[in-house]
Parts: structure tokens; sequence; C-alpha cells
């Protein structure tokens, strides 16, 4: 499937939006909106929404979705200033809803959760009254790094279970759909005050039955706010689009994430995890939950 349907016309990246990254790369800071060739950038960067990733941008597992660079050659570098660089630009932006997540990063021993925290402490020294929503890989299950990420401080703590059971061993070979489940049970358990998050993406040949699995799956798991979206192949090399969902097939989805209990679902053609973070939380705080 090589041409696009109508519905996925985006405009044209504004000069404001181009400055922006500019800036960033020349501070050393990265966003996963530029590594992983996000189609809302245009329209995120305007309103100085981004989401940071850290721990470099260097990944050590290869899903065949994401555009992402990998590299098994490790260890990899650990920018111990990376933190205060993010908080800078958190800070010199403006921006008022700080959205950090990472590449994987199973060379280390945390995984990367102490940097989070790091990155997490410095956003709040630097940058006090900002919402913070974080963006986890699964750290291996590490029951040490998830008590690091649940006592951090986060406002919104996400780890995305991508896609149906099925399809991880093909899709996420270093993954596991049982232990990313595990991953936000834990951390409900570890702080239940905690506000969880997660994301699907569509279009991998999953079936219905199979997306309302993993729709239930997540509520299980004590998940509060679910985002699905299509996915879209970064490149040739790699995984290939295997079917388009129409924007009112998303709208059914979205009732029935309301129908199993998700506090806030965002449902459509070019949602991405961190697709409008802040309006998903604002709708969980508005409805009394926090």
């Amino acid at each position: 499937m090589n041409r696009l349907p109508d519905w996925f016309k985006q405009q044209i990246p504004s000069a404001e939006s181009l400055d922006i990254t500019r800036k960033l790369l020349c501070v050393g800071v990265n966003t996963v909106c530029v590594e992983a060739k996000c189609p809302n950038s245009s329209i995120c960067f305007k309103d100085y929404k981004l989401t940071f990733m850290i721990l470099g941008s260097t990944c050590t597992r290869s899903c065949r979705f994401c555009a992402v660079s990998k590299s098994k050659d490790w260890p990899l570098q650990l920018d111990q200033d990376e933190p205060e660089r993010i908080a800078q630009s958190v800070r010199s932006l403006g921006i008022s809803y700080a959205v950090i997540t990472s590449v994987s990063r199973d060379d280390l021993a945390d995984g990367g959760a102490g940097h989070f925290s790091r990155t997490i402490q410095a956003i709040r020294r630097q940058c006090p009254g900002v919402f913070i929503e974080v963006l986890i890989p699964d750290f291996q299950g590490n029951q040490v790094s998830l008590e690091i990420l649940a006592r951090a401080g986060a406002d919104v703590i996400a780890h995305n279970l991508e896609t149906v059971s099925r399809l991880y061993r093909s899709l996420r070979p270093e993954a596991d759909y049982s232990r990313s489940l595990k991953v936000l049970s834990s951390l409900k358990q570890l702080n239940n005050a905690a506000i969880t998050k997660s994301s699907l993406i569509l279009g991998f040949s999953e079936t219905s039955e199979e997306l309302t699995t993993a729709m239930k799956d997540l509520r299980q798991a004590g998940c509060d706010i679910l985002t699905l979206g299509q996915y879209l192949a970064p490149t040739v090399n790699h995984e290939p689009v295997k079917q388009f969902i129409r924007p009112e097939e998303f709208l059914r989805y979205q009732d029935i994430g309301y129908s199993l209990g998700f506090k806030s679902v965002l449902s459509g053609p070019l949602v991405r995890s961190s697709f409008k973070a802040e309006e998903a939380y604002r709708k969980v705080c508005d409805y009394g939950y926090v």
C-alpha cells in the first residue's frame, strides 16, 4: 500500500517548526518527532507541543515499525548532561506540558530509569509548575527500575503496548506482550495515584476482535488513557502497511474504549502516543480522577 488515503493530507512544515528543530539539534536535544518521522510535526511544533527523546538517539531493539536508529554494538554512550539540557529547552521554549520518551537501552543495568528520574528532577528544578508525562520502555520488567520511575514524580506514566499479542514475535521480537501489561499494572501497584497511559498502532493486520482484547487487557492492567492511531511505514525497509483504517472505524474503537472504562481515549488516523497529550491529561482531571 503506497498511496495514502485523502484523510492523511498534512500541512507543509512551517518556518517556525523547522526553526525549533534546528535550535534543539544545535543544543544536542533529540525529539522522537524527528527521529521517528512523525507525520504530525508541522501541527505540533507550531504550538510548542513536542516529545523529547532521552538516553541518546540509538535504540538497542529492532522493532519492525520504528524509524529510530538501532544498534547492537553495546555498550552505547550515556550523556550525563542530557537531563539538564532537556530542562533548559523546556524552559527556553516556554513549554507547559513536557513529554519525555526514550529509546530502549537494554545495555544499561536499570534500562535508563535513573536517567528518566534525573530528567524529571531537572525539569522540576528549572521549570516549577510544568506538567510532566513520561513514555517509558519496559526496562525488561526490572522491578527496581519501575520503582525508580514510580517515585520520580511524573504526572503521567505511559508505556506502549503497540500491537496485539499475535504480532509481537514478528514486529517486536525483543519485547513481550505480557511483560508490557505487567509494567503498567506494576506502576499502578507502586503508585496508585499515578495516571497510566498506553498506545496501540493499527494497520498491521490485527483483527477487530484482537484489538478489543488488547484494549480489555490494558484496562485490566489499570491503564487510564488510551491512544489509537494508524501505522505508516517510515521507509520501504520497514514493516509494510497491511490496511488503512477508516476514520469512522477509529471512532468506533474510541466508543469501545470508553465503554471499557478508559478515562480518556484519543482515536484517529493521525493520532500518535503523545499527540494532544496535555488535552488527554486534562480530560482525566476534568472528570475528577486526579
